[in-house]
């Protein structure tokens, strides 16, 4: 019994180790904390190129001015991945982000005068 539990056990880190040696990364530079650094900073370079809008945000309003005056209810539900706590800024900083979600987001809260 024992001797399977290590052959597994070999199995599982010749597998990682592979599988690292294929994606290019050395298993020593993994360890290494010079290069996880450097990794890091590369992959923070890399996400923080990328522009993120959150949307027109005068749209919003604007859209919930025109709620208001038409007098309809807003969505009474949150988004599935909504926090206590969270304001409608919190939304766009979430990966699932939809701008629906803020437009409601800030109809209910001019609405109700408090968030979900």
């Amino acid at each position: 019994m024992t001797r399977t539990v290590s052959l597994n056990f070999r199995a599982l880190w010749f597998g990682a180790a592979g599988l690292t040696f294929l994606m290019g990364i050395s298993p020593t530079a993994l360890t290494d904390d010079a290069a996880r650094a450097k990794m890091q900073r590369e992959l923070n370079a890399e996400i923080l190129a990328a522009s993120f809008d959150p949307g027109d945000i005068d749209k919003a309003k604007a859209y919930a001015d025109a709620a208001i005056k038409k007098n309809v209810k807003p969505v009474s539900t949150p988004p599935s991945y909504w926090q206590p706590g969270w304001n409608c800024g919190h939304l766009t900083r979430y990966r699932h982000y939809r701008y629906k979600h803020y437009r409601n987001c800030i109809y209910h809260h001019r609405y109700y005068g408090r968030y979900w």
